[in-house]
């Protein structure tokens, strides 16, 4: 993989020789006159590497910097880097991630759940790429590196698995270390997409509780576990969920199939059938493409002109007014029309 910089500008002296030297320099093949006459390509090698390993590479911090820019380099933790076209799957993260660990750490929380497909950072935290998150068995030393954030903790044989040569807590375990550590909306967003990628069940998890008995974070656990659902497509579909719940609505239906002439047709992120009401959350993964725009506004019309009430909810709904808003909607839907009281 190839970038081209253009190098740091210094003051031009004029002398003699100067005409010479820049024609003979190797950083100008082309001579002053062609378009690549100030630049400079950087080749990068086509496995993970660590920003330690620059001098040896011989590339300079510019040059990486025109890597991020072009996306012919990758940045997967801090001053840990890809080739920009490596598939993004678990085995490349794990090997990846690799490099900074030492024999015997095994990778958990967040991370894990990164290793495992779901991203657990929060938006700030993505975009400063943060520490690879890891554990050692007690009564080993933990990990000290600047890069590695380092713990110790219990873990049976069967909490752990290897993936592309490192340890790594198991989705099941890791379903359940986040269900204490994160905040409970962000930690039961989390374990939805656990459970949906893996095929956990919420006994499985329930099973284990025990053994998280007098844990710091247990009892929130218990309830992450209990409001726990895999059939949501998304961490956002989770909040929207749990938004309703908080206050204090029924539980809604996910992935609700709407038949057209008896064919299931339109699903629907959340509904109540019985009511005819469909929350739908308007994502910019799913829905940024002009032909998801068109797609989503053709279906919401469909089912307006047949009963149902459509209530979209988007990314910044979920606080203050905004998010009152949109609950005091649903709530007015879901009002009875009619009663067979009289009084």
């Amino acid at each position: 993989m190839v970038s081209c910089v253009r190098p740091r500008r210094h003051r031009r002296v004029s002398t003699p020789n100067a005409t010479a030297r820049r024609s003979t320099s190797p950083q100008a093949p082309f001579g002053r006159g062609s378009r690549w006459w100030s630049f400079r390509c950087v080749t990068f090698p086509d496995r993970p590497f660590l920003y330690a390993e620059l001098p040896d590479l011989g590339i300079a911090p510019a040059g990486l910097r025109a890597g991020l820019d072009s996306g012919d380099v990758r940045r997967v933790a801090r001053g840990v880097y890809v080739p920009g076209a490596s598939p993004d799957d678990p085995g490349s993260r794990a090997r990846a991630i690799s490099l900074v660990l030492r024999p015997g750490l095994v990778v958990c929380d967040r991370t894990a759940a990164w290793v495992h497909g779901v991203d657990a950072f929060g938006l700030a935290e993505r975009a400063l790429v943060p520490t690879v998150e890891t554990c050692a068995l007690r009564g080993e030393s933990r990990s000290r590196l600047s890069d590695v954030r380092g713990r110790t903790r219990d873990l049976l044989a069967r909490d752990v698995l290897e993936v592309d040569g490192i340890l790594v807590t198991t989705p099941t375990r890791t379903s359940l270390d986040l269900g204490c550590h994160l905040r409970l909306r962000d930690a039961v967003a989390v374990v939805d997409q656990l459970r949906r990628a893996h095929g956990l069940r919420r006994e499985d998890l329930a099973r284990e509780l025990p053994r998280f008995g007098g844990r710091r974070g247990v009892v929130q656990l218990r309830r992450v576990v209990a409001l726990s659902d895999h059939r949501a497509e998304s961490q956002r579909e989770t909040w929207v969920r749990l938004a309703l719940l908080d206050a204090g609505l029924p539980e809604p239906e996910l992935q609700a199939w709407v038949d057209v002439e008896g064919t299931p047709t339109y699903r629907l992120d959340l509904a109540y059938r019985a009511q005819r009401i469909a929350i739908e959350y308007d994502g910019s993964d799913f829905h940024d493409s002009p032909a998801q725009r068109r797609h989503d506004s053709e279906r919401r019309q469909w089912l307006r002109d047949h009963g149902w009430t459509v209530i979209v909810v988007r990314n910044g709904d979920f606080t203050g007014g905004q998010l009152l808003s949109w609950t005091s909607a649903v709530r007015e839907a879901l009002a009875d029309t009619y009663s067979t009281r009289r009084w």
